[in-house]
């Protein structure tokens, strides 16, 4: 069985910042390449960033620079830091493998930036 555990969303003003987390039972999760992903509403759930086991990171244009990825593989838990957030960056966020498992994605966590 995998749970995942996410931090609250929230609400969140245009040019604020917000803090993500993501949780996950399984040691796999703390190994392997990991991302977070996001889905609008009538959008496709698009990869934002990923962090290999390693550390390398890797963003979508649309976040570059605005976005951190990081990881604490004791915790088996990824974060991701939004600043300068956006009201095209809400969005339903989840955390999953880089190669995504259909039964990793979990409730997600809302994120709502008001203009």
């Amino acid at each position: 069985q995998v749970q995942l555990v996410y931090s609250v969303g929230g609400l969140v003003q245009a040019g604020g910042s917000l803090r993500l987390s993501c949780a996950a039972s399984g040691r796999s999760f703390s190994t392997s390449a990991v991302g977070w992903y996001r889905q609008a509403p009538g959008k496709q759930r698009d990869l934002v960033a990923h962090i290999t086991w390693g550390g390398n990171r890797n963003y979508a244009d649309s976040v570059r620079g605005r976005f951190t990825i990081s990881r604490d593989n004791t915790k088996n838990t990824v974060y991701l830091q939004m600043n300068s957030l956006k009201p095209e960056d809400t969005a339903v966020y989840y955390c999953n493998f880089l190669v995504p498992r259909n039964d990793f994605w979990g409730q997600g966590t809302q994120v709502t930036v008001s203009s």
